[in-house]
């Protein structure tokens, strides 16, 4: 950098519309009024930013330029405030929420506006967070998204009670910690399912107490007799895969609800819906979470409710982005969530 210009720094963008996702050295941000500017320390890779990458989510819908820095799930320290914010100040440790609402509309971290693939990140001062010294860089990164959003669909969405019978289907990124969170909350049975033997025995690990393989043909019967005969008060679906959703309504008894929390651009159908209208079942569509989640969460860490160091798979550099995003999408080495490091 010569002398008296504009700063820089290293990011991970996507670039449209031929998907490219590259690093590239561009201006750093600079904080305006009520923002923050973080230097980010941890950055997870997510599901859906392999879909964005691969096209399947297509473009952020309130994204105007022709490249975006992805990255939702974020956690760093703060570098520099802009005028009036009072709240921070730099050296601060903090988690950035996964996203914000404006003028009514929810508007997505490293989908919309840019994220944290990069060696600094602007936000919004309210949606900053404040991370303890007991919890690490990586694993408060993780708690938007990959937490927060099972955490919403089990707490706000399903409503789930102590001692009601609930099913995960897919114990990836989000499913994993699902089953973790239902056991915390005093769901019974958690019963998880997975097609991947190393997937169905982190379920149990996780605290699912029965795991089972979609393809079995007993799985029916199996859930029965785990809920003595009631079937589940709520299905989880994961996943987003159409044969998930067909499964998880076949399990559910009387005023059961399937959450749809897995993303997938394909219809919906119930195959009998006169069993599902009699029986009084539910359908629900979920998406993120709520701002008191991420601060809930983080105080249940750090009050030692709950453990996320198993979540972190690997920790790999801001420049191995791409390859992140193909060990994702290929499942390489089951992770269950890789986290990038400027």
């Amino acid at each position: 950098m010569t002398k008296n210009a504009a700063p820089t720094m290293r990011a991970a963008r996507l670039r449209y519309p031929d998907l490219e996702l590259r690093i590239e050295e561009v201006p750093r941000p600079a904080p305006g009024p009520g923002e923050v500017l973080v230097e980010v320390k941890a950055a997870g890779v997510c599901l859906s930013d392999v879909h964005l990458v691969d096209g399947t989510l297509g473009r952020g819908p309130h994204l105007t330029a022709d490249a975006v820095t992805l990255g939702h799930e974020v956690a760093g320290v703060v570098a520099t405030t802009g005028p009036g914010v009072t709240a921070w100040r730099p050296g601060d440790r903090v988690v950035l929420q996964a996203g914000e609402t404006r003028d009514g509309q929810v508007w997505t971290r490293g989908v919309d506006y840019d994220g944290g693939w990069a060696e600094y990140a602007l936000a919004t001062a309210t949606t900053l967070f404040a991370l303890p010294d007991t919890i690490p860089f990586a694993q408060g990164a993780i708690i938007p998204d990959a937490v927060s959003t099972p955490w919403g669909a089990i707490t706000a969405t399903a409503g789930i009670r102590p001692a009601q019978a609930v099913g995960v289907w897919g114990v990836g990124g989000l499913g994993a910690h699902g089953v973790q969170l239902l056991r915390a909350v005093g769901a019974h049975p958690v019963v998880a399912v997975d097609p991947a033997p190393a997937a169905r025995a982190r379920a149990l690990a996780f605290g699912a107490d029965l795991a089972l393989d979609p393809a079995d043909p007993g799985l029916q019967d199996a859930v029965r007799a785990a809920t003595g005969g009631a079937g589940l008060a709520a299905a989880f679906d994961f996943a987003g895969v159409d044969a998930v959703r067909e499964q998880a309504l076949g399990a559910l008894g009387p005023g059961g609800s399937l959450v749809l929390v897995g993303l997938t651009g394909t219809p919906l159908r119930v195959t009998d819906s006169t069993a599902f209208s009699f029986l009084g079942q539910r359908i629900l569509g979920h998406y993120g979470s709520d701002e008191t989640a991420v601060p809930q969460l983080i105080g249940l860490t750090a009050g030692g409710r709950l453990d996320f160091s198993r979540s972190i798979t690997d920790v790999l550099p801001l420049d191995a982005a791409a390859e992140a995003v193909a060990r994702v999408h290929a499942k390489t080495g089951d992770p269950i969530r890789l986290v990038l490091t400027p």
